[in-house]
């Protein structure tokens, strides 16, 4: 979690699992990324707004890595529950990404 004082809506880079996905004709690896939407506004509106720019701006994104190429990045799950005790709520997304080199 950020340090300090936070804005009422923010997102946080979770953990990330990586499996090999190697074959023949060469290395690869699949990642399953978790990005957490966090708000304390009042309701889920401002986290499923903030949730939906995010797989907006992920899915099928042309992005470009240090290492390897992204072969496609897609929506697998999300996940919405109320936090400290209903006065915030988090949004829990879940991508894959397909990497070769």
């Amino acid at each position: 979690m950020p340090a300090g004082d936070k804005p009422a809506t923010f997102v946080v880079l979770g953990p990330e699992q990586v499996r090999d996905r190697s074959d023949s004709t060469g290395q690869g690896a699949e990642h399953r990324l978790t990005i957490s939407v966090h708000s304390t506004a009042a309701g889920f509106q401002e986290a499923k707004k903030a949730a939906a720019a995010v797989a907006a701006a992920l899915v099928d994104a042309p992005l470009v890595l240090s290492v390897g190429q992204l072969v496609g990045i897609g929506f697998l799950t999300a996940k919405a529950e109320r936090t400290e005790n209903g006065a915030a709520r988090r949004i829990d997304l879940v991508f894959r990404a397909r990497v070769e080199e």
